[in-house]
């Protein structure tokens, strides 16, 4: 949605605040000055945030920076949502037909695989490795 009109400066601001705090009321200052009451009001309360009187919102400092992370997580979502989509001309992963069983080390009769004499050294005893470099049980061998 358009602004009306463009933000009024810092400096303007800062000085109708000056005098509301010197004793002028915001219906006198916006019969005088182009801004609404509430607008006066609304200045000054900020003013009193960014200046630690009040607790009872964001300082500017705050207000930028989530706006500014707001403005990332936007951009980095978007980023993600492209990245998901499939590129042409790239082979698709084929999806797994069934999940990989871990059993647990130590259990009888049965070596873990898939690390086994790659990241290890040599295969652990009673295996050999098969096809892909996986680990396979030699039948008739006992587990460590």
């Amino acid at each position: 949605m358009p602004k009306s009109r463009p933000p009024y400066p810092p400096e303007f601001r800062q000085r109708i605040i000056e005098l509301v705090r010197k004793g002028r009321t915001p219906e006198s200052l916006a019969e005088q000055f182009e801004p609404s009451a509430q607008t006066i009001r609304n200045w000054l309360a900020q003013a009193d945030r960014d200046a630690g009187q009040r607790a009872d919102g964001l300082t500017t400092d705050e207000r930028e920076e989530l706006r500014r992370l707001r403005r990332e997580n936007k951009t980095l979502r978007e980023e993600r949502e492209i990245l998901k989509k499939p590129r042409p001309g790239l082979p698709r992963r084929p999806a797994r037909s069934h999940p990989r069983i871990r059993v647990r080390d130590g259990a009888p009769g049965y070596i873990v695989s898939p690390p086994c004499a790659g990241f290890w050294g040599s295969p652990p005893a009673g295996t050999r490795r098969g096809a892909g470099g996986r680990c396979r049980r030699v039948p008739g061998a006992t587990s460590p």
